[in-house]
């Protein structure tokens, strides 16, 4: 027996010499030190040998079982380290060099148009309508009828305005002057609030009009406002928008919910109003519309003209975003070019 345990424990030993790596560990350890090897069926059978014969071959298989395990150990030891050597060396990364670009997304510029002019309006004191009082599905009723506009106003017709099939009186709303009529209806003065959001026109499509566009909606209601608190407040927001003070115009216009009203034009950006392709040779650019509101609007929603007046204005965020970057498409705004999009 003692011959046998010899040639196991060289046999082993033999076959440690020989591993080369991690995997080799395992089966030289289960070809030697597991429940089915021939040293553990020696362990076994030590019942069945005289007291003399377990305490030598006892002591003897206990030894070898602790040297084979030392010397897996040993091994073991080794070549972990060095394959983890070999990975770190291979997954090894030069901090020196350059990083790879990762394209990410920005922000639309439209939206960073209307982000920028909501931040100068509630700088000057403005709040945002509530969600509710900006529907973009409307109805003729807070779109026409009480905005003053006569049932046989051209806005009217189907060339201008897209009807629902759910009534014939619902519609996508062609301008955010409605969000007034719902704001003044739901609060009490003083009131002052702008509106942005999506409205819709039956345009033909073309470099400067689109059925879809955007638009922002002022309004205050207070008492004695005039028309000087009016041109100070669209004064300030051209300053701070154009990044300097620059000549505005104030043009007699209509519009049915505001009298007196007017257009406001802008020292044209281009050209610095010496006139150019862009302003048609005029100097001026036609910015937004505006003016004091209608005493017919003010009684529709309940508020006494001899005690409060007020103005409102409107303004094309496409427009105003394509005078400040110089764009001359607004299809372009629509169209998802990440080339386009990109610049901003």
């Amino acid at each position: 027996m003692k011959e046998t345990l010899e040639k196991i424990h060289a046999s082993a030993l033999e076959a440690i010499e020989k591993i080369q790596s991690t995997s080799d560990i395992e089966e030289v350890k289960n070809t030697y030190l597991s429940r089915k090897s021939q040293l553990n069926e020696i362990k076994k059978n030590l019942k069945d040998m005289s007291n003399e014969d377990k305490r030598i071959v006892g002591s003897m298989s206990n030894q070898i079982t602790k040297d084979i395990e030392e010397k897996l150990n040993e091994k073991y030891q080794f070549f972990y380290q060095k394959e983890l050597n070999e990975k770190l060396e291979k997954e090894r990364i030069d901090i020196t060099l350059p990083g790879s670009y990762t394209p990410y997304g920005k922000v639309h510029p439209l939206t960073q148009t209307i982000d920028e002019i909501v931040e100068i309006f509630q700088g000057m004191g403005f709040s945002l309508v509530h969600n509710e009082n900006s529907p973009e599905v409307e109805t003729e009723y807070f779109n026409f009828d009480m905005l003053n506009i006569p049932k046989d106003h051209p806005a009217r017709d189907m060339q201008d305005t897209f009807y629902t099939k759910v009534a014939p009186n619902v519609i996508l709303r062609s301008q955010t002057s409605g969000a007034q009529i719902h704001e003044m209806l739901s609060s009490t003065p003083p009131i002052k609030v702008i509106a942005p959001g999506r409205v819709y026109r039956c345009e033909s499509v073309s470099a400067r009009k689109n059925n879809l566009f955007h638009q922002i909606e002022g309004l205050l209601i207070d008492k004695d406002i005039t028309f000087a608190d009016l041109k100070g407040v669209m004064n300030e927001f051209l300053r701070l928008y154009f990044g300097s003070a620059r000549p505005t115009r104030f043009r007699n216009s209509f519009f049915p919910f505001t009298e007196p009203s007017a257009e406001i034009d802008v020292q044209c950006i281009m050209c610095e109003g010496k006139g150019c392709r862009v302003c048609s040779g005029t100097g001026w650019l036609e910015i937004l519309g505006s003016g004091m509101v209608d005493p017919n609007v003010l009684k529709g929603v309940g508020i006494d003209p001899e005690v409060y007046s007020g103005f409102a204005f409107g303004m094309g965020v496409e427009r105003l975003a394509m005078l400040k970057w110089g764009i001359d498409d607004i299809r372009l705004f629509f169209n998802n070019d990440a080339r386009f999009l990109k610049q901003f």
